[in-house]
């Protein structure tokens, strides 16, 4: 029985999961690369963009919700809360990376978590455009794309010197926070930056070695996490404490590596 037809009883939470990254890839796609998309800011100052297809797949995923876990809570980037019933949330960014969205790089991505007061549980990092998905949790770790299916590993780099490192933004986040960046980026093989999400599935997938950065919202980084930890590796914030309200996080492969880049991350000023 395909997973769009079975019942919400007999729907796992992977399965519901999976048909959350389907409807949103269903209402991003007709939008991806058009000509006449726009893009409204969100801030008075900078630019937060959002554009109709980020609020039509968040509606498709709550609508997913409604109806196949009516008693959980919600928490999505564009609509905000909804309270549920049963101590478990979905945490939900239809797209991830919006500014490349709309610059028509495919490094954008939907995160979906499922989690409750200590942390996320499940996650899925999906790119529909290239046909991946990245999902982790419930003892499972595995990817799905145009090579097939595959289980999800971290890599087992364990100096800074062999490290591939990631972060979003140049700057990071406040001077402060991108001084301790630099701190660890003058120390490994190779730095690289813009791809939101995209860079923690890398990680997840034993392509890159730790993704630095700060400033993040809890539906930026609470699937990431999971698909992360079921992959073996590690995501923690700058003092080694939980990431999943988001702020600064700092992902990696093994302790290890996780070890070094913290020493060189910890001491730095809260904003």
């Amino acid at each position: 029985m395909a997973v769009e037809a079975m019942t919400s009883a007999a729907l796992t939470d992977m399965d519901v999961a999976h048909l959350l990254a389907d409807a949103a890839g269903k209402a991003i796609l007709p939008h991806f690369r058009q000509a006449n998309l726009s893009a409204e800011n969100k801030l008075a100052e900078g630019f937060d963009p959002v554009t109709i297809a980020d609020r039509a797949a968040e509606e498709a995923m709550r609508a997913v919700l409604a109806e196949h876990r009516p008693e959980d809570a919600i928490l999505g980037e564009e609509f905000g809360q909804q309270e549920g019933t049963s101590g478990r949330q979905w945490v939900l960014d239809p797209i991830d990376g919006t500014r490349g969205f709309i610059s028509g790089t495919p490094t954008w991505g939907v995160l979906i978590a499922l989690g409750d007061e200590n942390g996320p549980f499940l996650g899925v990092i999906d790119q529909p455009y290239t046909g991946e998905r990245f999902s982790g949790g419930l003892g499972h770790a595995g990817m799905t794309g145009p090579l097939g299916p595959r289980d999800l590993f971290v890599k087992k780099t364990a100096t800074l010197a062999e490290a591939i490192l990631f972060t979003t933004f140049p700057e990071v986040g406040t001077p402060a926070e991108g001084e301790a960046f630099r701190r660890v980026a003058e120390n490994v093989r190779l730095t690289r930056y813009g791809v939101d999400c995209y860079a923690y599935a890398l990680l997840a997938a034993g392509q890159i070695d730790l993704v630095i950065e700060a400033g993040l919202n809890a539906y930026d980084i609470q699937a990431p996490i999971a698909v992360i930890e079921a992959a073996g590796g590690v995501v923690t914030d700058w003092q080694g404490g939980p990431a999943h309200q988001g702020g600064r996080c700092l992902a990696a492969p093994n302790p290890a590596l996780h070890r070094a880049a913290l020493d060189l991350l910890r001491d730095t000023p809260t904003p």
